[in-house]
């Protein structure tokens, strides 16, 4: 998933702060005991992660795609005082692993943890004011996702929607169905007016959003 120049990547990977043993041990652990362990966020898309959270000290976040919990304990990293982070995630069978992984970083009196298919939770959840909202999960309908959470983020707030370069496809002649809304998604971002936009080729791409 990585679309930088393999030399560059490991020396940005050099020059920031080390990875904690406790993430060490989660990215460790997704490798060896799940399917799909590139999902994981990893050291450098976390530390990223961890520093916008802590540059918008959020009071609430709000995260869709929990998978294995590195993501979130690090956007949990720049939550103030009583601060929450919600987590939706599809697949119950993480529900021990990442039980295990926020206690473990500290962090599990400040996530509260969602299983079930985003759009009826995000329905469902009473809060409409976050300061943070990562996307990151079924790429197909990120898109939907950003629709259902744009007016429940506080102006000056950010969204944050990853895997939008999309292993290089989107800029590429590939039209499958994936790179098609993803280049859409990427699009309509880029002349909507009610938002600050860039994309970071960081990883897969991240897009950053800012509510005006």
């Amino acid at each position: 998933m990585e679309i930088l120049d393999p030399d560059l990547q490991s020396y940005l990977d050099t020059h920031l702060d080390p990875e904690s043993p406790e993430l060490q041990a989660i990215n460790r652990e997704t490798y060896l005991k799940v399917l799909k362990p590139h999902m994981l966020s990893g050291h450098y898309q976390g530390r990223v992660l961890s520093m916008l959270s802590k540059m918008v000290a959020p009071k609430l976040i709000l995260e869709i795609g929990t998978f294995t919990g590195y993501s979130a304990i690090c956007l949990a990293e720049g939550l103030v005082e009583g601060g929450i982070l919600h987590t939706i995630e599809v697949n119950r069978e993480f529900e021990e692993m990442l039980n295990s992984h926020f206690k473990s970083t500290n962090v599990d009196k400040k996530i509260k943890l969602h299983f079930g298919a985003a759009e009826a939770v995000i329905a469902d959840l009473e809060e409409n004011n976050f300061d943070l909202v990562f996307i990151d999960a079924d790429k197909r309908n990120n898109f939907t996702y950003f629709e259902l959470v744009i007016d429940k983020v506080r102006p000056g707030g950010l969204i944050i929607i990853d895997n939008v370069l999309w292993k290089g496809k989107v800029y590429g002649n590939e039209n499958d169905a994936d790179t098609v809304n993803i280049r859409k998604l990427n699009e309509h971002i880029a002349v909507n007016t009610t938002v600050e936009k860039l994309i970071l080729p960081i990883r897969d791409g991240l897009l950053i959003i800012r509510k005006k």
